[in-house]
């Protein structure tokens, strides 16, 4: 038979999981019926054990439900429905304590999207330590103390060593400046963590904080981030033995300090039945139908750990397990939703969205035309023509690259593939843009390699004729995909009009906006069989039209056009002819009037001999507007018109290129002074 302390933690447990209020008359019956009767107890000569906050030499294992069993050993389980950032709070405001710290736990695999930017107000938290050197360490909100910190798990996901991680701090505390948004551009952000449980990395330094500390801390976050396996590393263990008990302030109830001065087990039980079913554990009057917090269990220097598994929502109810002789307690509190990716995969492969370890990703080239589709889920489409992206896939998910078409057909599931999908039949037709990203960040210095570095050739940035453009996308709950394309830095700047550089050079983007909207987006009729350019290479004597015509407008068209060949013939005679030829597959029934002296009929096939007639316009020495507006009138083409949310899109594009400019000349400009005064600097030496 077991021992007294194998009932009370089994009622303990019972309790500690009875939270739904519906149900709490059922939850007092399963409670006496769990704990065998006193009178059945004696005659079974139980050995006398302490039940002192000391602990128990004793194994004795805490009795699972159901659901934890199958979740240990079978890797499947019921996952609980995700609270609300109202009920954490309101489990909060149930503490005993008057010092509380808040955790808030963030997933490294997808920083900063399982942030809560605005959690300080949700929670009616105390605020952070400003910039100012006279700000105060500790604020006092309606008598208690709400701290908060951040702590990054998972750290290993963002490097393979310690040192890298570490290196890459500033970037992450203005990431999470950014995230957060206004309230933190004058917070000190002293207070965040970059951790990894699984290595250990600064693991031990959040032990020694939350010792110190004392008083609650509340583990708070989205799921999956990463709570329970961070509460097994960073809980204080074995820390009772070197507290003074008589300076504590007690913050536990007056109940457990009863049952941890009775020496017979048996009375402790019996104590523990009438306590509970008497509803003796709340305080100022509360009823189990009143608490949201459950009653913190007797402290051991080795307690039972929270369980940890990748299945969302393992954690059910509050944790709450005592350190140092009522010094504090630690509370890992239940996941908030994180995103609806899971929704849509098979049950058989729900784990296999979770990242375990850091993957060894393979470069992947996707040319113009293709697409990379992962897992059957994310489909990355790069539309800039004539560029060929590289990308890097962070994810547990299997890769695939094929033709845009093949690749959309087997996104929708309209058609079958050998390749794994994970996805759920029959949600192809929900699957829609999830937005588009530009390549805005500039790491052509790390991507160089021996080119730029000091200890081999030492080129700086703007000596290199090409320039690296990245960006990463952030897949919620799985991970990343670092997207990598490399420009020529003729094409990107030194463009004499500003307007010119803008409409024509935007940043490599995914469902490039400028090519939907803009000069040139218009649906030509049925009729219209394919379209040719003649011109020039160089812009000189009348060609500069037509090439503006091919490098602006002309994607345009065939992106609203698919269907319709475009080709472009450029010569080297500088004095010849600039045409842009329309081919039909039949007569127009009604005659276009458009002007004469521009457009004439013409026998050059070119490649679309006996299609119908042809037409042409003669481009030389004319501007880009006039150019498309002779097209549209003659061709009866509709122009596009977009939206106001594309509209917006666009301007923010564009204004995000005018701030990058306004940044590199601000730069440019603060580099030259210090070169400046560095010279002076180095005269005035001299001279002396």
């Amino acid at each position: 038979m077991a021992s007294a302390e194998y009932f009370t933690i089994l009622k303990i447990s019972i309790f500690h999981h009875s939270l739904i209020r519906e149900q709490s008359q059922t939850v007092k019956a399963a409670i006496s019926k769990s704990v065998m009767p006193l009178a059945r107890l004696r005659p079974l000569r139980i050995e006398r054990i302490s039940l002192s906050a000391q602990g128990t030499t004793g194994d004795h294992s805490v009795p699972v439900c159901d659901r934890c069993h199958h979740i240990l050993h079978h890797l499947n389980g019921v996952s609980v429905a995700h609270p609300t950032i109202r009920s954490l709070r309101n489990i909060i405001s149930e503490s005993p304590h008057k010092y509380n710290h808040i955790y808030h736990v963030i997933d490294a695999a997808d920083f900063p999207l399982s942030l809560i930017p605005s959690i300080q107000r949700l929670l009616s938290l105390t605020p952070q330590r400003s910039h100012n050197r006279r700000a105060r360490t500790t604020y006092f909100h309606h008598g208690r103390v709400m701290d908060i910190s951040f702590i990054i798990t998972r750290s290993d996901l963002l490097a393979p060593r310690k040192e890298q991680v570490d290196s890459l701090m500033p970037c992450i505390l203005q990431i999470l400046r950014d995230t957060l948004g206004h309230s933190a551009a004058k917070v000190r952000l002293g207070n965040v963590h970059c951790v990894s449980a699984k290595r250990g990395w600064w693991t031990s330094q959040v032990k020694e904080e939350i010792y110190e500390r004392g008083g609650a801390g509340w583990m708070v976050g989205k799921v999956n981030v990463g709570k329970s396996n961070l509460f097994e590393s960073v809980f204080p263990k074995g820390r009772t033995s070197d507290v003074n008990t008589s300076t504590l302030r007690h913050t536990v109830e007056p109940g457990i300090q009863q049952k941890q001065s009775l020496s017979d087990p048996i009375e402790v039980t019996a104590q523990l039945d009438r306590q509970q079913c008497s509803g003796a554990w709340f305080d100022d009057g509360q009823t189990l139908q009143e608490s949201h917090l459950p009653p913190a269990p007797l402290e051991r220097p080795f307690p039972v750990l929270p369980l940890v598994s990748s299945l969302p929502g393992t954690t059910a109810s509050p944790i709450r397990l005592p350190f140092g002789n009522g010094k504090g307690e630690l509370i890992d509190l239940p996941g908030l939703g994180r995103g609806e990716l899971e929704a849509y995969v098979k049950e058989e492969h729900k784990q296999d969205l979770v990242m375990r370890s850091r993957p060894k990703p393979k470069q992947i080239s996707i040319k113009y035309g293709q697409s990379l589709l992962l897992g059957g889920l994310v489909r990355i489409t790069p539309l800039t023509p004539d560029l060929n992206v590289l990308a890097y896939p962070f994810v547990p998910l299997e890769s695939h690259v094929a033709s845009t078409e093949g690749v959309i057909a087997i996104h929708t599931q309209r058609e079958a593939s050998t390749t794994l999908s994970i996805a759920k039949p029959g949600i192809g037709n929900r699957m829609a843009s999830a937005g588009r990203f530009p390549l805005k960040y500039d790491v052509t210095k790390q991507r160089a390699g021996p080119l730029t570095s000091k200890a081999a050739v030492g080129l700086t940035t703007n000596a290199l004729p090409f320039l690296v453009f990245s960006t990463d996308v952030l897949i919620e709950g799985c991970g990343w995909v670092e997207l990598v394309a490399q420009v020529r830095r003729k094409d990107f700047v030194g463009h004499a009009d500003a307007g010119a550089f803008l409409d024509d050079k935007p940043y490599p983007q995914f469902e490039l906006l400028d090519i939907r909207i803009g000069p040139g987006a218009a649906r030509l009729p049925k009729e219209v069989k394919g379209i040719q350019l003649d011109f020039a290479h160089k812009y000189n004597d009348g060609h500069f039209g037509a090439r503006k015509v091919w490098r602006s407008y002309l994607p345009r068209l065939k992106y609203h056009n698919p269907a319709v060949s475009m080709t472009v013939n450029r010569h080297t005679n500088q004095a010849g002819p600039s045409t842009l030829t329309i081919y039909y597959s039949h007569v127009p029934a009604a005659p276009s009037s458009a002007p004469q002296p521009s457009i004439g009929l013409s026998t050059k096939a070119s490649g679309h001999e006996g299609e119908g007639r042809i037409e042409t316009i003669d481009m030389k020495h004319k501007h880009e507007s006039e150019i498309l507006h002779m097209l549209t009138k003659l061709t009866g083409a509709v122009p596009y018109e977009p939206s106001q949310e594309e509209v917006a899109d666009l301007e923010e594009v564009k204004e995000n290129v005018r701030r990058s400019r306004r940044d590199s000349e601000r730069q440019a400009g603060l580099n030259e002074t210090k070169r400046r005064e560095a010279a002076l600097l180095e005269q005035a030496r001299g001279s002396t």
